[in-house]
């Protein structure tokens, strides 16, 4: 049995989507930009950081739900 779900906010309506990326952020992009063989950019906000995760691990499967 599932409970209710919760909608998740688009990262561009976060109200601290504008800050830097958090540390926690920065040390999972490396690990999957590695993995996807891409350049982690330099500076990222929370918002951008959050969709450059959900795009390379739709590239590399990894993090992904089953």
């Amino acid at each position: 049995m599932t409970g209710p779900q919760n909608p998740e906010k688009d990262p561009q309506d976060w109200t601290t989507g504008e800050e830097q990326m958090t540390g926690p952020q920065r040390s999972y992009l490396q690990t999957l930009a590695r993995e996807a063989g891409e350049e982690l950019p330099a500076d990222l906000t929370k918002a951008e950081a959050s969709q450059l995760i959900d795009r390379l691990q739709e590239k590399t499967g990894l993090g992904a739900d089953s």
